[in-house]
């Protein structure tokens, strides 16, 4: 039986060599403020947004800037869906159980969502 409860985009990470230009873009054009930083103070590594936004410093990647790191998403019965993303054969990555990546290389980050979360998140209605 598939997954019966529902789930959200709780962030997208994107790989950027310059972290402070893109904060302070997001910041002062879409006022999504910092929520929480990885790393040194005043050098952060990882960064993540009110809005949805993570940043990842990665100054040796080969690609276009702002490609793409994973989804987080949040979920309102992790184990659950744990136990549905096996039967589809995708594979656990280093960093938990949690994280998984498909067969065409998109990488997951699961959350289990507290409360009311996912259905609050589900009832905004961008479009109205």
């Amino acid at each position: 039986m598939a997954y019966s409860k529902k789930s959200y985009v709780e962030h997208v990470a994107i790989r950027v060599k310059d972290i402070d230009w893109h904060l302070r873009f997001f910041r002062d054009v879409l006022g999504m403020d910092v929520r929480e930083t990885m790393g040194s103070e005043g050098k952060p590594e990882k960064a993540w947004t009110i809005g949805g936004m993570q940043f990842n410093v990665d100054p040796a990647f080969e690609g276009p800037e702002g490609r793409m790191a994973h989804l987080g998403i949040m979920v309102e019965d992790l184990e659950e869906v744990l136990a549905e993303a096996a039967k589809w054969g995708v594979r656990e990555l280093p960093m938990g159980r949690n994280w998984l990546a498909l067969p065409d290389g998109l990488e997951l980050e699961l959350m289990q969502a507290h409360g009311n979360a996912v259905a609050e998140a589900l009832a905004v209605k961008p479009r109205a």
